[in-house]
């Protein structure tokens, strides 16, 4: 199979580069509202610009930090054509460089085996609807993967601030430095990410006071939390129920078995990249809201489960990642929803809807039975395996 992976990597990216020549569907709309919204930074209503090319299902508001604003701005200098494809190709040398590192960190980073990977995970459901959307998750993937491990505290860190001062998600990679005790870097992302917030603030102090202080945490100005392409615990419990739990008892149980399972994964092992796993897995399974396409980190996750578990819960959790991503579940439940804001629909597509979240939790405890296997700990049975193998006699 290694063989064939540079010929299977050429026609995978040539057949999605058509797609983003003739596809129709591949609208790009995030990246619209990143090109179009990012200059209103500067004329100071970034925060009541909308984009109106859906103003009859929701019309879509800039949310992010206004130092993203920043940033894309560049994006409007040069036409939409343009820009599409400029962003497509960052786009593909992001998945490259998520499957290298991941491989490298493994220690599986045969530059075929890195070809194989991104030729196949280009069509998975998570990084198609990237690619769809013209989102941004890859990139952050890309920078957070490439410095979380750095041996230097402030590339680490600079790496968890920057991308946070992005997009507020990535805040909870600071995780992994306290786990690790790394604190310099610790110290290192804070700094970067007040640095960011300072920039912003220079730009526009009224449109980051807007944002910081009025609209930080306002989930629906985001999107509709109850939506299927919601896969975080929240939306998942709140089809479930018929209603937005909100910060309710459900959510809040929720989020203390996230905790729970991801403190299993992470207490017995300094696997770097399964630390770094587990950390993104909690951010997305607490988070108010996780578009599937935020769920990108299930590819380094896969390679993990496939090269380094060794338990038979790891394979498990493989599958159900290839089963749930390779057929478009996520797509399949937005058609069959009525429409994006109700949460009432039938038990079976409430109990589908838990698809990521589920394969989330179920990898978390897969990462922490293989490295308690790795560290030679008993596991439920082993013990009973281990009594029953007869007693060595010395003659």
């Amino acid at each position: 199979m290694l063989s064939v992976a540079p010929w299977l990597l050429a026609i995978s990216v040539a057949g999605h580069l058509l797609m983003v020549k003739f596809q129709t569907k591949m609208t790009m709309i995030d990246l619209l509202v990143y090109r179009n919204g990012s200059p209103h930074l500067f004329s100071g209503d970034l925060y009541e610009w909308r984009l109106d090319q859906y103003a009859d299902v929701f019309p879509l508001p800039f949310t992010y930090p206004p130092f993203a604003a920043a940033i894309f701005t560049p994006m409007s200098w040069i036409s939409w054509e343009a820009s599409r494809w400029v962003w497509q190709i960052i786009c593909l040398a992001c998945l490259w460089f998520i499957v290298r590192t991941s491989l490298k960190l493994i220690g599986k980073a045969d530059p075929r085996r890195v070809m194989l990977w991104t030729a196949l995970t280009l069509w998975i459901e998570p990084v198609r609807t990237t690619l769809n959307y013209g989102q941004i998750n890859l990139v952050l993937a890309a920078i957070l993967i490439g410095t979380l491990a750095a041996a230097r505290s402030y590339i680490a860190g600079a790496g968890v601030g920057f991308t946070a001062g992005i997009k507020l998600t990535p805040a909870i990679s600071g995780l992994y430095f306290l786990i690790t005790k790394r604190w310099a870097a610790a110290v290192w992302s804070f700094v970067a990410f007040v640095a960011t917030f300072g920039i912003g603030h220079l730009i526009s102090a009224n449109q980051s006071n807007k944002f910081w202080f009025e609209l930080l945490g306002d989930a629906s100005r985001v999107g509709p939390v109850g939506s299927a392409i919601n896969q975080s615990m929240r939306g998942a419990i709140s089809r479930t129920l018929g209603y937005d739990v909100k910060t309710g008892l459900p959510y809040i149980v929720c989020v203390l078995v996230a905790a729970a399972f991801t403190w299993y994964a992470v207490s017995k092992t300094k696997d770097t990249l399964a630390l770094i796993i587990s950390v993104q897995f909690l951010g997305l399974l607490v988070s108010p809201i996780s578009w599937s396409h935020h769920w990108v980190w299930m590819v380094p996750a896969l390679m993990w489960l496939i090269y380094r578990g060794g338990h038979r819960l790891c394979a498990v959790a493989a599958g159900l990642w290839v089963l749930l991503t390779g057929g478009y579940l996520v797509s399949f439940l937005l058609m069959a929803q009525p429409n994006i804001w109700d949460f009432p629909r039938p038990w079976y597509y409430s109990l589908l809807g838990w698809g990521y979240p589920a394969a989330g939790l179920l990898t978390l405890a897969a990462i922490g039975l293989a490295t308690r296997r790795q560290l030679g700990d008993l596991l439920p049975g082993d013990q009973v395996a281990a009594d029953r193998e007869p007693s060595g006699v010395s003659g």
